[in-house]
């Protein structure tokens, strides 16, 4: 097959396209024929190195989280999966043509969803719904903030804790309030204006994806009691704020969860904006492109 290796840490130029051992699926797994994955900003770090305390890649190696593809083959003991299934998941080795995947990790892609646009959603779609459930543990009544919220796994959250009955505060920059007025939250609030945020009351919960100076102010918006969720670990001060929890997240592969939310982006009730589609040789440009930032996604297409 065909895949999109690093052979050194650093920039998109290291990312190559070449060939590679095919895959083998083993006992409990399932081979897929990779219709398309995407750039998710972990992917970009990685390559870099500025991840590699907490996600050390043994090189050469394939990076890439999430896939969407068809079912090859199946190995020893896979029920519920055939050769021909249309599939996604969260899983690793993404960048490449064949990639195997537990097949407790695999997912259906919803009849009619676009299969080339569901690779667009595990690990944004996970990583917002684990923020709320996992992280926020939210309930219906009570308020949570959601920073990034016009960013995948800032929308992912912003439905989940709408399905959970909260009332939800859409954080985002001022350029992004009217993107952020799609989004079904109850408030949408320009983190980077000082007056507004001054008038921001305690909430129950802050769901932070964007981290930095955001997240250590909002630190001090969280009641007594309360949670503060991050996909980007502890904020600066943490320790300053004893009477709230912090709670770090980081995405699993939940292939259940990951469906039902693929059925409500199919439904219109989610949206994950999708910026452009290139090769899959092309990764180290789609790298360059996704590290200057934006709403949508960069597909790679296999």
């Amino acid at each position: 097959m065909n895949a999109v290796v690093l052979h050194e840490y650093g920039g998109p130029d290291k990312l190559k396209y070449e060939s590679y051992p095919d895959p083998v699926a083993g006992k409990g797994e399932v081979l897929v024929r990779v219709a398309a994955s995407s750039v998710n900003p972990i992917d970009y770090k990685m390559r870099s190195g500025e991840a590699k305390a907490r996600f050390p890649l043994v090189l050469p190696a394939i990076i890439g989280r999430d896939i969407s593809g068809i079912v090859r083959e199946v190995g020893e003991g896979v029920t519920g999966f055939a050769p021909g299934d249309r599939v996604m998941a969260l899983t690793v080795k993404a960048y490449a043509e064949l990639v195997v995947v537990k097949a407790t990790d695999l997912a259906h892609v919803p009849e009619h969803l676009d299969l080339i646009e569901a690779a667009a959603l595990p690990l944004v779609a996970l990583t917002g719904e684990q923020l709320i459930t996992r992280g926020t543990k939210i309930q219906s009544g009570q308020t949570v903030l959601v920073t990034g919220a016009v960013g995948g796994v800032g929308r992912s959250a912003v439905w989940t804790a709408k399905k959970a009955g909260a009332i939800v505060i859409a954080g985002v920059r001022k350029s992004q309030v009217k993107d952020a007025a799609t989004l079904g939250a109850d408030t949408v609030l320009p983190l980077d204006d000082a007056t507004a945020m001054e008038k921001l009351g305690f909430v129950d919960a802050v769901a932070d994806t964007v981290g930095g100076e955001t997240a250590a102010k909002l630190l001090g918006k969280v009641k007594q009691g309360g949670v503060f969720a991050s996909v980007l670990g502890p904020p600066s001060y943490a320790n300053m704020h004893p009477t709230v929890r912090i709670e770090p997240v980081q995405a699993v592969p939940d292939s259940k969860t990951l469906h039902t939310m693929a059925k409500d982006v199919l439904a219109g009730k989610l949206k994950i904006p999708i910026d452009r589609m290139v090769s899959l040789s092309e990764a180290g440009k789609a790298h360059a492109a996704a590290e200057k930032g934006g709403i949508g996604k960069i597909l790679l297409l296999a």
